[in-house]
């Protein structure tokens, strides 16, 4: 497959991931869709806005490390720490990268973070990755505590509110926010339809999409040492029920998200990965 930057049909791609609240999958994410999209053939890099954690850069450097331990070769991305402190430097990083690449993939903190607002606000796709709970809502919005509809949106939402109608208006193209509803386990059903009409109420307010996320977490941890991902067929060994079903969900995630350069039907997507 020719890559996009190759063709000259598209500029390079960028995919923000960001969440101001931790553990909601961020970089597991981050990095197997960089690989997904490194298995279609494109050219991918990685900027890791947390250098204190530096999660989806350890993953990629232990990815790295596997490869010469075992004399394989693997879907690689590109891949960085930015450990400066400027929007200046992390413009000229930004740059630098997008010379040559279809996709730039930003794996932003758990936290309130200049750096992660500023690439969330300029991204192509923007994703969010949400637990189920009312804990994790409140990022994007505020709930009645008796009715449970939404009572106004976060902060967050509204500057990615306006930065989607600045980039519409000043670019003549829209971010796609992306809401990536990640099922927790053990969920009360009444609780989760809550969260379901509150999610889609709010959809409607802010115009992001919902899809489905990851459910069984635990896999996507294993495989950090080895920097191996769920779409790496040929070398993870015997697979268990629950890895094929995450892989599947995997490939479901990644169709979803409606990136360009991946308009094939979903069954010859997943004969890729």
């Amino acid at each position: 497959m020719t890559a996009m930057h190759e063709t000259g049909d598209r500029g390079t791609h960028r995919i923000v991931f960001a969440n101001e609240k931790g553990g909601t999958g961020k970089s597991t994410t981050a990095v197997h869709v960089a690989i997904a999209l490194a298995y279609r053939g494109m050219k991918v890099g990685i900027i890791d806005l947390d250098p204190r954690q530096r999660t989806s850069f350890r993953y990629m450097e232990n990815r790295t490390a596997t490869t010469i331990r075992r004399g394989i070769s693997l879907p690689m991305a590109q891949f960085k720490v930015f450990e400066q402190d400027t929007i200046a430097r992390l413009d000229q990083m930004i740059a630098q990268e997008e010379r040559s690449l279809d996709f730039l993939i930003f794996d932003t903190p758990g936290r309130d973070d200049k750096f992660a607002r500023y690439v969330a606000t300029s991204a192509d796709t923007l994703v969010t990755p949400l637990n189920d709970s009312f804990v994790d809502f409140d990022l994007i919005g505020q709930v009645d505590p008796d009715t449970f509809k939404v009572k106004r949106i976060s902060f967050y939402a509204e500057l990615i509110w306006e930065a989607r109608k600045a980039r519409a208006k000043n670019a003549g193209k829209e971010m796609d926010w992306v809401l990536l509803r990640n099922r927790t386990q053990h969920i009360e059903a009444r609780n989760m339809r809550r969260i379901n009409r509150a999610l889609h109420e709010l959809s409607k307010r802010v115009g992001f999409r919902i899809i489905p996320g990851l459910s069984e977490r635990v896999i996507y941890r294993e495989l950090f040492p080895s920097g191996l991902t769920l779409l790496d067929k040929g070398h993870l060994g015997d697979l268990g029920t629950s890895h094929i079903v995450a892989r599947q969900e995997l490939r479901e995630l990644v169709a979803a998200l409606n990136l360009p350069g991946l308009e094939q039907p979903a069954k010859a997507q997943a004969s890729l990965f």
